[in-house]
C-alpha cells in the first residue's frame, strides 16, 4: 500500500525529532511505498539536509513553518466574506465559556480533569466546520497566507472576545493579545492553503500515518475530509501537553485562547483517526483526557536498536561492582545536583563506590548547568572530583562518550554494575532501556514513563529525594545476585517490547487493519452504470508499457513557501488504474511514458 507519513521538524531531516524512528519504520516496511509530506521549523534544519532516503520512499515534499511568505492571493469580496464567515466562527469557539476547553496551564505536568476531557458535540462540530470551512476556501480560491494574518482576522478575534458569555481571560484581552493570538493561528493554519490536497498527492494514499499530534496530523484531517483517507496518529508525547510547558510567559489570555485552539484540534484529531498508537501509558491518559476514544487507541512502544548492547548484555562480569553510572544530556532536567547529594550519602555507606556521569551538555542552560555541577562535586569531595575517571583522581568523573573507552553508549553502561536515572521530567526514557539492553540494573525516579518501561526489573524512587536515591544505590551495591537478577530481567523486558521489530510489526498490522476497515474511496461504473468491482485489476499495481498513465487534474500552483521537492532516491512508477472500456472503444495508446515522477496509487476493489 501507499503511505502518506506526515512529520514536523522531524523525518527526513537530519536534525529533526523522532526522525530515527521514523527512519526505521520506513526501512522495516519496505513492502510499501511512503510519500512524505514534512514540515521544517527553521532554516538551520533545512540547511542540514535529508538523511539518506530508502528506495521505497515515492516522493518528499516539504513546507517551511518558519517563514511568512506572501504567496500572491488576493481574495474577491465573496472569498473575504467566506473568510469573515468561517474564521469568526473559529475564534467563537475558541472564546465560548465551554468547561471543556481546556485545563489549568498552571498545572501541565497533571493529567488533564474531566473539564478538559469532555467537549460537547455542537462545540466540537462547530470547531470542525470552521476548520474544514477554512480549508475548503483555500482549495477553492487559493491560499490564506494573506487573509489569516489581516485586519478582518485580529478583529474576528476582538468581537469574539468581547461577546456575552465568554472565557474570564479571553475578555480581559488586549490588542498585543489579539495580535500574538492572530499571529500564532496564522502559523499552525498555515498547512491549509498547501497544494497537497489534491487527487495525486494526499488523495493517491491508502493511509495516512502523522508522526505527531498538531500541525503534523493537519493535512491528514484534510485528506480525510476531501477524499476519505484514513488517518492514523501516532505521538510519544502529547502536544497540548507541550504547548502549555512552553508558553509560561504569556499573558492569560494568550494561553486559555492558545489553549482552547490546541485542545480542540487534539480533540478533532483522535475523532476522525482510524486509529490512535501512543508510546506510553502516561501519553495515553493525556489522549483519553482529551477527547480520544478507548476503542481506537493502541500502545505501541518507541522501537530501538538492541545490537549495538548485545555483547555488554552478554558479559555482565565486565562491569565494575562499584562503579554507579548516569549517562544522557546535561541540562537542569536531569537533576544532576540530587544526584550529587545522594552519591555523598552513597559514599559515606560505601567508601569505595564511584560515580562517572557521561553525557554533554545541551541547550543554553547545559553548559552553565555543568559548571554548576562541578563545582558542587568539588565542594563535596574534596579528595578529587571531576577529573576523568580513568586518571583514578576521585570518586567523581564527569565524561563525554567518544572519549578514552567510551566508543558508544554500549561502552558507557559497561563501566558501571548499576545505572541511574535522577531526572525530574522525562518523557520515553531511551536511555533507561539501552541500560536494560546492556543487561544493567537501574535505579530512577518515578517520573514520565519509567514505571511501565522497568516495569518491576529495578527500582524506583521519588523525585528530588537524595536520601531514597542513596538508599536504593547501596543496597544494589552491596548485593551482587540482586543485582544480577534484575539485570537479566530488564534484559529479557527490553528485548520483548522495546526492539524496532516489534515496533515495525505492531505497525504494520495496524495499516493492514486501518485499510480493511476502509470503505472503498471511488466506485468504477461501466456503461449501464453498475459498479465494477474489479475495475482496477492487479496487475495494474505493476509498471509496465501495457498501462495507461492518464493525467490527474492539474494542480493549481503551489504556495510560494511550500516547497515540492523531488526525492533523491525515486522508488519506480506505479501504474495509474486501468480504465473500463467497451470492445467498441478504441484501443489506448500503449507506449510507455517517459516522466518517471512517482504516479498516484491505483484504487483497488477490496
Amino acid at each position: 500500500m501507499r503511505i502518506g507519513l506526515l512529520t514536523e521538524g522531524g523525518y527526513p531531516y537530519v536534525s529533526g525529532d523522532a526522525g530515527l524512528w521514523c527512519d526505521r519504520l520506513v526501512r522495516g516496511l519496505g513492502h510499501h511505498e511512503f510519500d512524505v509530506y514534512a514540515f521544517s521549523r527553521s532554516e538551520a534544519q533545512e540547511d542540514d539536509g535529508w538523511v539518506p532516503l530508502p528506495p521505497q520512499v515515492g516522493r518528499v515534499r516539504t513546507a517551511p513553518l518558519w517563514a511568512a511568505e506572501d504567496d500572491g492571493v488576493v481574495h474577491g469580496r465573496r472569498a473575504r466574506r467566506r473568510f469573515a464567515e468561517h474564521y469568526g466562527e473559529l475564534a467563537a469557539v475558541l472564546c465560548a465559556s465551554d468547561p471543556a476547553v481546556a485545563s489549568d496551564p498552571a498545572t501541565p505536568d497533571a493529567d488533564p480533569g474531566t473539564e478538559g476531557a469532555i467537549r460537547a458535540p455542537a462545540e466540537a462540530d462547530r470547531f470542525a466546520g470552521a476548520l474544514y470551512g477554512l480549508a475548503e476556501l483555500a482549495r477553492d480560491d487559493g491560499g490564506l497566507t494573506a487573509a489569516l494574518r489581516s485586519e478582518t482576522a485580529v478583529r474576528a478575534l476582538e468581537r469574539a472576545c468581547r461577546a456575552p458569555r465568554v472565557l474570564p481571560a479571553a475578555r480581559e484581552a488586549r490588542v498585543p493579545d489579539l495580535l500574538a493570538v492572530a499571529a500564532h493561528l496564522h502559523e499552525a493554519l498555515r498547512p491549509l492553503s498547501l497544494d497537497w490536497y489534491e487527487e495525486d498527492g494526499l488523495g493517491a494514499v491508502d493511509l495516512c500515518h502523522a508522526a505527531s499530534g498538531g500541525t503534523a496530523a493537519l493535512p491528514g484531517l484534510l485528506a480525510g475530509h476531501f477524499f476519505d483517507v484514513p488517518l492514523l496518529v501516532t505521538e510519544y508525547g502529547v502536544r497540548l501537553r507541550t504547548h502549555y510547558l512552553t508558553r509560561p510567559d504569556s499573558s492569560p489570555a494568550v494561553r486559555s485562547l492558545l489553549a482552547a485552539f490546541h485542545g480542540r484540534l487534539a480533540a478533532e484529531t483522535y475523532r476522525r483517526a482510524a486509529f490512535i498508537t501512543p508510546g506510553n501509558t502516561h501519553t495515553r491518559r493525556w489522549q483519553e483526557r482529551c477527547g480520544a476514544d478507548r476503542t481506537k487507541v493502541r500502545t505501541v512502544h518507541p522501537g530501538m536498536d538492541a545490537a549495538p548492547f548485545a555483547e555488554v548484555g552478554e558479559s555482565p562480569e565486565r562491569a565494575d561492582p562499584h562503579t554507579l553510572v548516569w549517562t544522557g544530556r546535561v541540562e537542569p532536567a536531569k537533576d544532576l545536583v540530587s544526584l550529587l547529594h545522594a552519591f555523598a550519602g552513597i559514599r559515606t555507606a560505601e567508601p569505595g563506590a564511584r560515580l562517572r556521569i557521561i553525557g554533554g551538555p545541551v541547550g543554553p542552560e547545559g553548559a552553565p548547568y555543568l559548571e554548576h555541577c562541578r563545582e558542587l562535586a568539588a565542594r563535596l569531595f574534596p579528595d578529587g572530583a571531576g577529573s576523568p575517571h580513568a586518571d583514578g583522581a576521585g570518586p567523581v568523573s564527569f565524561e563525554e562518550t567518544g572519549g578514552p573507552g567510551l566508543t558508544g553508549p554500549a561502552d558507557a553502561y559497561a563501566a558501571g554494575a548499576v545505572t541511574v536515572l535522577s531526572s525530574v521530567v522525562e518523557g520515553f526514557p531511551a536511555g533507561l532501556v539501552e541500560a536494560m539492553f546492556a543487561g544493567r540494573a537501574t535505579v530512577s525516579t518515578d517520573v514520565g514513563a519509567v514505571v511501565e518501561v522497568i516495569g518491576g526489573t529495578g527500582l524506583v524512587v521519588p523525585p528530588r529525594d537524595p536520601r531514597a536515591l542513596a538508599e536504593a544505590c547501596v543496597s544494589l551495591l552491596r548485593d551482587p545476585e540482586r543485582r544480577a537478577r534484575l539485570g537479566a530481567a530488564a534484559r529479557a523486558r527490553a528485548l520483548e517490547l522495546f526492539t524496532v521489530e516489534q515496533n515495525v510489526a505492531a505497525f504494520h498490522d495496524l495499516y493492514l487493519e486501518v485499510v480493511a476497515r476502509t470503505p472503498v474511496r471511488r466506485v468504477l461504473l461501466n456503461g449501464t452504470g453498475d459498479p465494477l468491482p474489479f475495475a482496477a485489476p492487479v496487475e495494474a499495481h505493476i509498471p509496465g508499457h501495457w498501462a495507461d498513465l492518464a493525467s490527474r487534474r492539474s494542480p493549481r500552483p503551489a504556495p510560494t513557501w511550500a516547497a515540492n521537492t523531488p526525492v533523491r532516491a525515486p522508488a519506480p512508477a506505479r501504474a495509474a488504474p486501468v480504465p473500463a472500456r467497451s470492445a467498441t472503444d478504441p484501443v489506448p495508446d500503449a507506449s510507455p511514458v517517459p516522466d518517471a515522477s512517482p504516479v498516484p496509487a491505483p484504487e483497488a476493489a477490496r
